[in-house]
């Protein structure tokens, strides 16, 4: 039975580590990180592992001599990282006998870097997916060893795709393993399938919606930071209004004012509208159109004529 250290945490570290456990792996240990009370949507790894009687460890710095010296003790077959945030530096990449893999929320070589799953749907991307591959000491880097493919409908959601993308890691990791332990599992050079693209991590800030943006830019932004991320906004100088759920509106509204209709209300940006479904302000959440007008009003956003 191939022995492995995992390095885990989110929905996708949770299923993954799931399907390697359905492949028969035997874990030795897992790294991971305390759940907050934001990230309380999903079940962590952590619980996954301790009812399967598997350490659970929560390093403050997993690159410590400490943690090098205990991973080099249990003499690993493998090293897993999904979606673990922490770098691993080589010299814990070299401790295991037949290699070290990381979990990526993309199709690499596009997307590398942090938040994948939220820029492909800022970009309007209509296709993601999973990728398990060779680590090395940069980031997102090594051969594939292999993906899955995820189509990204218009409306999804930075939820729904991670939630997707955490089944198709389970499904991924249980298909190539058996593979990697017998030391048959395919590598394809990044460098082959093309040239990469990094995007960095994201900020609340990096919500900020702009009454010039076109509709489906700003559509795309809504969708990429709905809860349980942290929300597109619109700031003015009398506050800030998180718009937690809206869609694109064949309706009419001028950019940067707002117009209730018998269906709800609309808030018009560069080239369309957006209907309001769920906004927030000042911790209040509400999904009722007499709220969304009044809200807007009392920030200064101007009623359309």
């Amino acid at each position: 039975m191939p022995t492995a250290i995992v390095c885990a945490f989110s929905p996708v570290g949770h299923e993954a580590l799931a399907g390697l456990l359905e492949a028969g792996f035997d874990i030795k240990a897992l790294y991971t990180y305390p759940q907050h009370p934001g990230e309380a949507w999903f079940t962590p790894p952590a619980d996954l592992a301790a009812s399967r009687g598997i350490p659970v460890r929560m390093e403050p710095d997993f690159n410590a001599d400490s943690v090098y010296e205990a991973i080099r003790r249990e003499a690993p077959d493998f090293i897993f990282s999904f979606y673990f945030r922490e770098m691993i530096r080589q010299r814990v990449l070299d401790l295991p006998r037949l290699g070290a893999y990381n979990l990526h929320g993309s199709l690499l070589p596009a997307y590398r870097g942090r938040a994948p799953i939220n820029w492909v749907l800022v970009k309007g991307e209509p296709e993601t997916g999973i990728t398990l591959h060779a680590m090395t000491a940069k980031p997102d880097d090594g051969d594939i060893i292999g993906q899955a493919r995820l189509p990204i409908a218009w409306d999804e959601t930075a939820l729904s795709l991670t939630l997707r993308s955490a089944k198709a890691a389970r499904a991924l990791v249980r298909e190539l393993a058996p593979a990697l332990a017998a030391g048959t599992a395919p590598r394809t050079s990044q460098k082959a399938l093309g040239p990469s693209t990094y995007f960095g991590g994201r900020k609340p800030e990096d919500g900020r919606l702009d009454f010039g943006a076109g509709l489906a830019e700003t559509f795309n932004l809504v969708r990429a930071v709905a809860d349980p991320w942290p929300n597109a906004f619109i700031e003015t100088s009398a506050g800030r209004l998180q718009v937690a759920w809206a869609l694109p509106s064949a309706e009419a509204c001028p950019a940067g004012h707002f117009r209730s209709t018998g269906e709800g209300v609309l808030l018009g940006f560069r080239d369309g509208a957006l209907r309001l479904h769920a906004l927030r302000r000042n911790g209040e959440r509400s999904e009722r159109p007499t709220d969304h007008a009044a809200w807007l009003a009392s920030l200064g956003v101007p009623e359309a004529p």
